[in-house]
């Protein structure tokens, strides 16, 4: 049993994905990859990475509408080290760099909910795309988005749904092969659908950050897939305005 269950979570592992390929393990294994076979072995969706911080964060306090990030690097990333993740608002950061939507969806609970959170910004899918945890179809994705955006709605959290941002291959030519421009473009229309017809918030920082070939522009990115303190500078008034918007909408 314990054997049949390491050969399957071991499937779950790459350092390096194709969209659309399945992946399989480097051979032989660097220390590196040891110890993240090791990790996600032993908590996939990396529950232990905010449970101190979870612990010792107080209750929201009277009048207070606290705010927490759900993401995966572009979230985990932001202000830490680059750009300003909203000085003086208090918001909460539950990015983890690589994941995807069913690790996120594991912790949206401990990470979200038990946090008493009033608005959830969620910027996932990049990652799904890109294989990081093995090849995964549009609809899997559209499917852990919307149980996401149900267990908020279902604890009075009002959701802001985020667009994932384009790729641009300056640095690297794999970052459109990873995660292929006609994909991120139909999951953000699928997103913004789903975010009109439930009344959810639809955050667009893909009309921000594209340029006029649909790649992300080159001065917002160093390495053509995370923003830098430039590409922070304009994603946080669209964030601000949407959580504005999302506070407004409900009680």
């Amino acid at each position: 049993m314990h054997r049949t269950l390491f050969a399957t979570l071991l499937a779950l592992v790459s350092t390096m994905t194709v969209a659309g390929e399945r992946i399989v393990l480097p051979d032989p294994l660097s220390p590196q990859q040891r110890t993240d076979i090791e990790r996600r072995l032993n908590d996939w969706p990396d529950l232990a990475r905010y449970a101190s911080d979870n612990a010792a964060l107080a209750p929201p306090a009277k009048g207070e509408k606290r705010v927490v990030f759900m993401g995966d690097s572009i979230t985990d990333g932001w202000g830490r080290p680059d750009g300003e993740f909203f000085p003086g608002r208090g918001y909460v950061n539950r990015g983890i760099s690589g994941q995807t939507t069913p690790q996120m969806l594991l912790r949206f609970r401990p990470d979200v909910v038990a946090l008493k959170a009033s608005v959830v910004v969620i910027l996932a899918g990049t990652n799904d795309i890109a294989g990081n945890t093995g090849p995964e179809s549009i609809a899997t994705i559209e499917n852990n988005l919307t149980s996401m955006a149900e267990l908020a709605s279902a604890n009075g959290i009002r959701v802001v749904l985020a667009s994932l941002l384009p790729v641009h291959d300056a640095k690297n030519p794999e970052q459109s092969k990873q995660r292929p421009p006609e994909t991120i473009r139909a999951l953000n229309a699928w997103m913004r659908e789903y975010a009109r017809a439930h009344r959810l918030v639809y955050l667009d920082y893909y009309a921000a950050t594209v340029d006029a070939q649909g790649s992300l522009k080159r001065e917002l990115s160093d390495d053509g897939l995370h923003p830098n303190a430039a590409g922070y500078a304009v994603m946080m008034p669209l964030a601000q305005k949407a959580i504005d918007k999302a506070l407004a909408s409900g009680p």
